[in-house]
């Protein structure tokens, strides 16, 4: 199989320096977010209540004051991308394509969105079944999307939102990731499992269904990042899926409440 990894940077550090790298670009988003969820699975596996009980808020309001809600959703959209920033930092070229590195290179934009718009029927299809399958078997716990409030704000802050997930992880996964673990010497198909379980894990406050089916989307996306090294696709197809979520929760709560909605208290 062709494997078109981005090239990777100039001058390349040492082994121990580029594993330190590693741990703190980790240690400040996804790598943190991993070790909460572990911690968050044994805390609701350790309660009274099943699983399929219980509740995670994904955008939850901040404030019961819409001024100040506003503003601490923003702060919190905006400063989760600080490690995107530091890994295009960490992996600028000093000639173009200065993000070739994370496999970002300005070429071919519309075909890369048309295959991420594609890759969207490739795993949100799946994985909506598996969510409701996953749900009548008590592997999910319910899973709200939606921030309760309804402002004027609401729908452009949960699709910030959704687009904050997928540049914070595709950004951090496939391409910094990828790029790291190449010059540290890995296999390729190491590359793809070791991400697709750091995917899986910080998704597991959901359940352990959670974690078996992002696990299958980053073995699918690392598969198909293998053989592209283009990182767009996956960055269109991560914002429609949540996008579609974020925004299109309230009516499947509504439309199938025992699937959707919220446990009663």
């Amino acid at each position: 199989m062709r494997i078109a990894l981005p090239p990777s940077p100039p001058d390349a550090p040492s082994r121990t320096r580029l594993w330190w790298e590693i741990a703190i670009v980790l240690a400040l988003g996804l790598g943190q977010s991993a070790v909460y969820s572990v911690v968050q699975l044994l805390d609701r596996f350790s309660r009274s209540t099943p699983l399929a009980q219980q509740t995670a808020t994904l955008n939850p309001a901040l404030s019961d004051r819409q001024a100040f809600d506003l503003v601490y959703q923003l702060l919190g959209i905006g400063f989760s991308v600080v490690p995107v920033l530091l890994v295009c930092f960490l992996l600028w070229l000093p000639a173009r394509p200065h993000l070739g590195a994370l496999g970002l290179d300005g070429r071919r934009v519309g075909r890369d969105t048309g295959w991420g718009a594609v890759l969207v029927l490739a795993i949100g299809v799946p994985g909506l079944g598996l969510y409701i399958a996953g749900r009548l078997a008590g592997l999910f716990v319910a899973v709200d999307p939606g921030a309760q409030s309804a402002y004027w704000w609401t729908i452009p802050v949960l699709l910030l939102s959704a687009a904050r997930a997928a540049v914070e992880e595709e950004f951090v996964v496939l391409g910094y990731l990828f790029a790291r673990l190449r010059q540290l010497g890995w296999g390729p198909w190491a590359i793809v499992l070791a991400t697709s379980v750091l995917r899986a894990t910080y998704h597991l406050y959901q359940g352990p269904g959670a974690f078996i089916g992002n696990l299958g989307m980053g073995l699918l996306f690392g598969a198909l990042y293998l053989r592209s090294g283009r990182l767009l696709p996956f960055l269109v197809a991560h914002f429609l899926i949540d996008a579609s979520a974020f925004v299109g929760y309230p009516w499947a709560a509504t439309t199938w409440p025992a699937l959707f909605g919220l446990p009663a208290h």
